[in-house]
């Protein structure tokens, strides 16, 4: 009999993008202008910092000068106040930041000085970040995150929040090879979260409704019984959902996802707002999560593998869409990775007892696994790291191999497990020729408004608005 030919499906079909037109681009105001001088922290750095360390010493040391009197922790207090200014003053003063041309220059430190000088050409996202505290007072804090591993993040603390938004329009136009003073590039909504949606996916997870129901049993049970352990046992029982219930739902409360020509934008947070912007190119990867009981809502989430992002900043950075329809979710692996169809890649399956299917094509590699919380992986074959086959005894045995598709640390790791001998080496050999052929014409992630890049033969160079215009010739203009 012939062999059974292998199953071929996709993801699933989705709507294709169908946004408004773009809003009018603010005005450039002179005043506006962050790209010369030099600038500092808000005054209120320096009042904080005072208070914060007193408050440490008053709380540590205390208790113990007071065996001496009131009076001996009423002077030291006072003393490490005047010295804590003494010191934090000059520090606010000394420290400093500015735009070089396309330069972050950043000087710190007062016994110790440090001067930084980062070329934006190295950005891989920048993000405003607004804890509660900051809010009340209107300021924010701006995270400039670069290529380099988890050192190399610059955190400016303590900015008036106009100062910070304009500060972050200006550091993406000059990686994007724009000048500093360019508008701010206009955005398209893509996708505001529902609060009753995202209460409603929290809640329906397993986990979380089991870990309801057994807090629910044992409060009833010390309150009818009045038995003590009981209530012991409710206290990890909060503190998992403390953090895997209430952390998710404070964070995404009020979740906006809009697009623009600086790359996806993210605004999010209820205690502490944050707006993140991956600049185009940056998503090394991308993975949508279908646990079993959000299957049945029709939803899902989406993960990334963001460079720049390092340790547990990429944790905290890795939600693309926290909860999102499933065609929505989709949608967003189309845009973060332009000129691709993932639902055009024929997926084939492994026919064994762990359901997984994996394909590839010239642009990307997908795979599909998990019976009970579907995952589906996509990694541009550009952005692969490494390719790895591998089969243990047992494998080796039954004849089956393993191919791993290696991409930076983050939340996906793509592979094709338990394949045939044979498929997995014609997947990997094909894997290699894509990727090979990827990186050719690919021009980097770098200076992205107004980079040329090579099809074919011809010249494609974008303008400060995003269009394109194509020239003939076997090289890029200079």
């Amino acid at each position: 009999m012939p062999p059974t030919p292998p199953t071929v499906r996709g993801p699933g079909a989705w709507p294709r993008r169908g946004w408004g037109p773009p809003p009018p681009p603010r005005r450039y105001d002179p005043a506006d202008d962050v790209t010369r001088g030099v600038f500092r922290s808000h005054w209120l750095l320096v009042p904080f910092q005072v208070i914060g360390v007193t408050l440490v010493f008053v709380a540590l040391i205390g208790p113990i000068l007071t065996q001496f009197g009131i009076a001996w922790v009423f002077v030291l207090a006072v003393a490490v106040v005047f010295g804590s200014l003494a010191y934090t003053l000059p520090a606010w003063w000394y420290g400093s930041f500015g735009l070089r041309e396309d330069h972050l220059v950043v000087h710190s430190g007062l016994l110790l000085r440090s001067s930084r000088e980062i070329p934006l050409s190295r950005l891989q996202a920048v993000d405003v970040v607004r804890p509660l505290l900051m809010q009340v007072f209107g300021l924010a804090e701006l995270r400039v995150e670069l290529a380099g591993g988890d050192g190399s993040a610059i955190r400016l603390r303590f900015l008036r929040r106009e100062v910070a938004e304009r500060l972050r329009a200006a550091v993406l136009a000059h990686a994007a090879g724009l000048p500093g003073r360019a508008p701010e590039a206009p955005e398209w909504p893509f996708y505001r979260l529902p609060f009753p949606l995202l209460l409603g996916a929290l809640t329906f997870r397993v986990p979380v409704l089991l870990s309801f129901v057994l807090l629910f049993l044992l409060l009833t049970a010390y309150a009818a019984f009045g038995e003590p352990g009981a209530l012991a046992g409710a206290v990890p029982l909060v503190l998992g959902l403390s953090r895997y219930y209430w952390g998710p739902l404070a964070r995404y409360t009020d979740f906006y996802a809009s697009s623009s020509s600086d790359g996806l934008r993210l605004r999010y947070g209820m205690f502490q707002r944050r707006m993140q912007t991956v600049p185009p190119g940056r998503v090394q990867a991308v993975r949508v999560v279908e646990p079993l009981l959000w299957r049945a809502l029709g939803v899902a989430r989406v993960e990334a593998t963001v460079a720049g992002y390092a340790g547990a900043r990429q944790g905290d950075s890795s939600v693309l869409l926290p909860v999102a329809p499933r065609g929505r979710a989709f949608t967003l692996v189309n845009e973060v990775f332009p000129d691709s169809e993932a639902a055009r890649v024929p997926l084939v399956e492994n026919h064994s007892p762990l359901p997984h299917a994996v394909g590839a094509d010239e642009r990307l590699f997908v795979s599909v696994r998990g019976a009970l919380c579907r995952v589906t992986e996509v990694v541009p074959v550009e952005r692969m790291q490494g390719l790895r086959l591998s089969a243990g005894p047992i494998a080796q045995l039954r004849g089956r191999v393993t191919v791993d598709v290696d991409t930076p640390p983050g939340p996906v790791a793509a592979r094709a497990v338990d394949r045939e001998a044979v498929e997995g080496r014609r997947l990997l050999d094909a894997l290699t020729q894509y990727g090979r052929r990827a990186r050719v014409p690919s021009a980097g992630t770098e200076r992205w408004a107004t980079r040329a890049t090579m099809h074919g033969g011809s010249v494609t160079r974008r303008d400060e608005g995003g269009a394109s215009a194509g020239t003939s010739g076997d090289t890029p203009e200079a």
